[in-house]
């Protein structure tokens, strides 16, 4: 297969155009390019640019709103709602999480609720954001149906990723993104899209049997993480940013990929937290590294050459990435230059740029 290798910097700029042929704001388009490259730069790539067809032509279908008025209620010192106005997800997503911070620094702890949104992309983004301005965090999303409760075979219950990060002084900080699925649901549909198998156990097909095929897995549903536990905590996120919010819930949220009747109706809960509320900042951070220390520290079980805490791996893929470039099948890439062509938009500079290597 041949694969293109494009800068970070120059796939941003094309996904802003992209973004604001379809309706966008420049500032909202290059927001969310952003978002999109950041996923790819840490190897996140099915959530990445591979996503911009759809949420363009979600867009075109009049589901999702392209200039949306977000707004910020306060409901207590510590807690506020954001309504998204059904635009696209990454918006309201960094609205609410700078909202839980400016309500963490006077009160300690923040917490936001958002309705009326859409996918908000790679749960991690969030906790970025809280940890670049030295707050722990926490994001909560529900999701359309994706897998079933413990001992069913219909989709009922979100993917729906939870993510948390915590600050350090000099040693890495902590970041988890984690889907409650065996593996994240873009990544099958990455797959299918390129015609490529699945391991058995990941996944069930539209009549519940275990499946490698990738377009029968997507058609079907994933499987939860640690069985029973994995489901419990799939609930446990629709019930925060779903039941909680107002938002929709309980199999309510719609299809991204295949429902464009109306808008989803996503929800997300976002949790920021001071540091510095039982211990001195410095304090926190020499324990955070001491934490850290140890805990790379441990003796190697066989098969391993290092210990990594989460937000590791995805960092060294981003130090390679932003100094070679993103990998972008040439799949992948005909889905944006249709896109492209739908809006007029010439490529042949962008194409100079990109380097090619066989695979």
């Amino acid at each position: 297969m041949s694969d293109m290798l494009v800068k970070h910097d120059l796939l941003a700029i094309l996904a802003k155009k992209l973004f604001e042929a379809g309706g966008l704001t420049s500032e909202n388009a290059s927001i969310i390019s952003n978002d999109l490259v950041a996923a790819n730069l840490r190897g996140l790539d099915s959530h990445g640019v591979s996503r911009i067809p759809m949420y363009l032509e979600r867009i075109r279908k009049g589901v999702v709103n392209p200039n949306p008025n977000i707004t910020f209620t306060q409901i207590t010192t510590a807690v506020g709602l954001v309504d998204g106005d059904n635009g696209m997800g990454f918006l309201a997503g960094h609205r609410a999480m700078n909202e839980a911070i400016m309500l963490a620094e006077n009160s300690g702890i923040g917490m936001v609720g958002v309705r009326r949104s859409t996918h908000y992309g790679m749960a991690a983004l969030y906790v970025l954001q809280a940890l670049d301005q030295g707050y722990i965090s926490m994001a909560y999303t529900n999701s359309s149906p994706a897998l079933p409760v413990y001992g069913g075979r219909n989709a009922f219950l979100g993917a729906s990723p939870f993510a948390a990060g915590f600050p350090s002084g000099n040693e890495s900080p902590y970041v988890l993104d984690m889907a409650m699925t065996i593996i994240a649901r873009g990544k099958i549909r990455l797959a299918a899209a390129h015609g490529e198998e699945i391991p058995l156990g990941l996944a069930l097909d539209a009549n519940g049997a275990p499946t490698t095929n990738a377009q029968n897995a997507f058609k079907g549903v994933c499987l939860p993480f640690g069985g029973t536990k994995g489901a419990a905590m799939a609930m446990l996120m629709d019930l925060f940013a779903g039941v909680f919010t107002g938002a929709n819930y309980g199999g309510d949220v719609k299809s991204l990929y295949f429902d464009h009747s109306e808008p989803q109706n996503v929800g997300h809960i976002f949790i920021a937290i001071r540091p510095d509320l039982f211990v001195t900042k410095e304090e926190y951070e020499q324990r955070m590294d001491t934490f850290v220390k140890r805990a790379k520290s441990c003796p190697l079980a066989e098969g391993f050459d290092d210990i990594q805490i989460p937000g590791e791996p995805e960092e060294k893929v981003v130090k390679v990435r932003r100094e070679s470039g993103i990998p972008l099948s040439k799949k992948i890439y005909e889905t944006l230059k249709k896109e492209a062509e739908h809006y007029h938009i010439d490529l042949s500079d962008f194409e100079k740029e990109f380097s090619f290597t066989s695979k």
